[in-house]
């Protein structure tokens, strides 16, 4: 890979090769980046054979199975950012992004450049009824994505009621130190080299950390915000994580994006934000098509 400065974008994914291979093409036009994929063990051997052959794009060889709501989705994160670290290249940024996401707007290099230093990653104002998700020891079974009205859920909105009104039934009993506050937002962000550099080294002196979190709900969500926000670089944090979604509001879609088609295209474009998800070819291959094809996005210029 090359050694010039340059984005990491370190990407999780799990079905659809032939979009992501789009979204790939996307990021390494123009020599402007390398990619480091992880693909769930689940479907690895499969998408392996699938995924582009290039010197800019690396394909993890350590897969896990990566679940929602669960740590394997932090776990996952931090191997993506190991593995940029261990190849010693120097990077100007460290980009998470989903195999579902798409380049949908023009001049993101240029924007990096002229923001070095600065944490692209939203947050959201936090009570200590929000701290239930993470106060609670939630059983593995308890955290899974249900998408109807599961005995789980039921049993989830219960014990955080009972949390909201001062009985915790089942207290997270990890360490935690007194003087840390919760951070929490969607898990996609945009870092600094050395704030990646910084997350393992913690991490690495700090084993009591990745500990609290295994038995949490969607930690994914609350785990690099709350490190970040933490340490010394809170004040370069900008809440905005340059990524268009809109979340479900049905039942079976509440916990997650839904997903985006050809009639979002202008509401996509008008957001100005660099990226979108989710996107799923076998749905709406049209939208896909639509920002592949799109004009050079190497080019062009975007303010902040």
């Amino acid at each position: 890979m090359n050694s010039s400065p340059r984005t990491a974008y370190i990407l999780q994914i799990h079905k659809n090769p032939d979009q992501v291979n789009k979204f790939i093409n996307q990021l390494i036009s123009g020599d402007q980046a390398d990619v480091f994929v992880h693909i769930d063990k689940r479907n690895y051997e499969d998408m392996n054979k699938k995924i582009i052959k290039s010197p800019n794009v690396k394909v993890l060889q350590k897969s896990i199975v990566c679940e929602w709501g669960h740590i394997s989705q932090v776990e996952t994160t931090i191997h993506l950012l190991r593995e940029v670290l261990a190849s010693k290249n120097k990077y100007d940024f460290v980009c998470l992004r989903s195999g579902q996401d798409l380049l949908v707007k023009d001049g993101f290099k240029d924007f990096l450049l002229n923001n070095k230093g600065k944490i692209f990653m939203d947050f959201i104002n936090i009570t200590w009824k929000n701290e239930g998700a993470m106060r609670i020891n939630w059983p593995n079974i308890t955290r899974k994505r249900y998408t109807s009205a599961h005995p789980f859920r039921i049993y989830r909105r219960t014990i955080k009621a009972l949390y909201d009104k001062g009985i915790n039934l089942f207290p997270n009993t990890n360490y935690w130190p007194k003087e840390y506050s919760f951070y929490c937002g969607s898990q996609w962000f945009t870092i600094p080299s050395n704030v990646a550099n910084y997350i393992i080294e913690f991490l690495d002196n700090n084993t009591w950390y990745l500990q609290y979190f295994k038995n949490t709900y969607t930690p994914d969500e609350w785990f690099f915000h709350t490190l970040i926000m933490n340490s010394h670089f809170k004040c370069d944090v900008v809440n905005n994580n340059l990524l268009y979604l809109r979340m479900g509001e049905k039942l079976s879609e509440r916990n997650s994006p839904v997903y985006l088609t050809s009639k979002d295209i202008n509401i996509i474009e008008n957001s100005n934000q660099f990226f979108a998800r989710k996107f799923d070819d076998t749905i709406d291959y049209s939208v896909v098509e639509y920002f592949a094809k799109k004009a050079c996005f190497v080019r062009g210029k975007a303010a902040v």
